[in-house]
């Protein structure tokens, strides 16, 4: 079980799931010891992450073109395979039961939001949204960080062809590691969805995440068949997660609104992450920018 996506430490996720009816009912059938090797919460103390005000909102992302963000070298380096990691969409002993070139199945953590887990931000009015710097609704205040787009383009695996009309939900973490709307109670930022267009693409204007104890810096997204039905998240066609690329993490985390992701970041690899170990190639992407102007990153998703 991959429960907080994350493998981050224990103190936090088991905390964060033992004790719901689904953790149980997944530790009845794993086992005790099978989830303390593969949960873990994260134990970045030494920067406990903050709401910001809206005062200190990011910039505004450069939307860009051909031209306006330097390809970040390395952005497209394959990963090999790894330990398995299960979770769901894994077939038994770990392997992806995903057919070739369709994205892997991955766990949506202990922080969806999607209604499968504590609060479902799926039927709030305004969720459906572009830009998720900031909070909505009930909430105020906006995210700090380097301004960053996430282009999506969401693709029929056994035909090729770009899906249209299908909801993508989008959320991550802030630039100091915590989530909205359970470790930031008070906020529900960095979370969005859209629905994608007649080229199967969907846009998020955001701020690049932070890294955390014991994760790889992602994003998580779910992917269903239409508005109607992104209600619940138990009826996702897809829940994947997407890997950023070290380089540009690296540039980023100098920034002082980024608390220890630089180090946590140099205790890490794509390699042995929880999640990405068993191969990425398929959730890298490409990552283009400087942290001044800002990056786009794009991937595709075959499911």
């Amino acid at each position: 079980m991959n429960d907080h996506d994350d493998f981050g430490g224990l103190q936090r996720d088991v905390t964060a799931m033992v004790g719901r009816r689904r953790a149980l009912a997944l530790l009845g059938g794993a086992g005790l010891a099978g989830v303390l090797a593969a949960c873990g919460a994260k134990s970045d103390t030494a920067a406990p992450a903050t709401s910001t005000s809206s005062t200190t909102a990011a910039p505004t992302t450069t939307s860009g073109g051909a031209g306006t963000f330097p390809t970040v070298p390395g952005s497209q380096r394959p990963g090999p395979g790894g330990p398995p990691t299960g979770g769901p969409g894994m077939a038994p002993g770990g392997a992806s039961d995903d057919e070739e070139g369709e994205i892997p199945s991955e766990t949506n953590g202990p922080y969806p939001a999607d209604g499968t887990n504590g609060p479902n931000v799926l039927t709030a009015d305004g969720i459906v949204r572009g830009d998720i710097t900031s909070s909505f609704g009930e909430y105020s205040g906006a995210a700090a960080g380097v301004p960053i787009t996430f282009e999506y383009t969401v693709i029929d695996n056994s035909t090729g062809q770009p899906l249209a009309g299908h909801a993508f939900y989008l959320w991550h973490c802030t630039a100091t590691g915590a989530y909205s709307l359970y470790e930031e109670t008070d906020q529900n930022y960095l979370r969005g969805m859209q629905v994608t267009d007649a080229d199967g693409k969907v846009t998020f204007t955001s701020i690049f995440p932070g890294c955390y104890a014991g994760r790889w810096p992602h994003t998580h997204f779910e992917v269903y068949e239409s508005l109607d039905t992104a209600t619940s998240g138990s009826a996702a066609l897809k829940i994947s997660q997407q890997a950023l690329e070290q380089t540009a993490c690296e540039a980023v985390y100098a920034s002082t609104d980024y608390g220890n992701s630089t180090r946590n970041l140099s205790q890490l690899s794509l390699d042995t992450d929880g999640i990405f170990a068993d191969g990425y190639d398929d959730q890298l992407g490409t990552l283009q920018g400087t942290p001044e102007t800002g990056y786009r990153a794009t991937l595709d998703i075959r499911i």
